[in-house]
């Protein structure tokens, strides 16, 4: 029997993460789960399209923005699955049978992965704990807890929104009620967190989250996220 699920991975400069990322991702290929990654590309300067190439990857090019790329990437896949990821997030703990396990019990309803930021410390796990909080509670989980969701399902509700920003929670609010959180983990960087501060970067999300559900434009959000 075919794998079930392809890995739509957007990426912008992501070189120094794919390596981990696609490491990762083997075991999903070992278990017969995974068949293919595509790697949707919105201009990277780096080594990015050599490390994708290398890896056996389908390589998509285009604009960037996540919310297109992914878009992309999702139309170039051919499996009725896909698991949507971000470059710099791995999934890790019993990921694999989690993922079986809701392809074959749930096939109307879209997972993702609870967070975990690779950092120690108390701010970390407060600023995680809120993310699934807010996941579970308001059906919002974020772009870097991953998303599985087959093509059908996917279709039926427009497809991933073509944003810059907010893309992932555009899609979150039309899938409502069929979102289902997985018992594994999305283990993602806190580049931009340690960069910025713990507590500013997590104001900042916040502050964007609660502009867009007042009815403040992508594009004008994405102008102003640059932390």
């Amino acid at each position: 029997m075919p794998a079930p699920l392809t890995v739509v991975i957007p990426t912008l400069n992501a070189a120094d993460d794919l390596p981990a990322t696609a490491s990762a991702l083997m075991p999903g290929v070992a278990a017969g789960l995974i068949r293919a990654l595509i790697v949707s590309d919105g201009g990277s300067e780096d080594g990015t399209l050599a490390l994708a190439d290398a890896l056996g990857a389908v390589v998509v090019s285009g604009p960037a923005g996540r919310g297109g790329q992914i878009r992309r990437g999702v139309a170039a896949a051919d499996t009725d699955w896909v698991l949507i990821l971000h470059a710099n997030t791995w999934p890790a703990g019993d990921w694999v049978a989690a993922l079986t396990a809701h392809l074959a019990k749930h096939p109307d309803k879209a997972g993702y992965f609870h967070l975990r930021f690779r950092a120690e410390g108390i701010a970390p796990r407060l600023v995680e704990g809120w993310a699934n909080l807010r996941s579970r509670l308001f059906k919002l989980p974020y772009g870097d807890q991953g998303l599985v969701i087959s093509r059908h399902v996917l279709a039926e509700v427009g497809g991933m929104p073509d944003l810059p920003i907010m893309e992932d929670v555009a899609l979150a609010r039309v899938l409502r009620r069929r979102l289902r959180p997985m018992p594994a983990l999305a283990v993602t960087s806190a580049e931009r967190y340690q960069r910025a501060g713990w507590l500013r970067r997590g104001s900042r999300n916040l502050l964007t989250l609660l502009r867009y559900l007042a009815g403040a434009s992508p594009k004008d959000l994405a102008r102003t996220d640059h932390l």
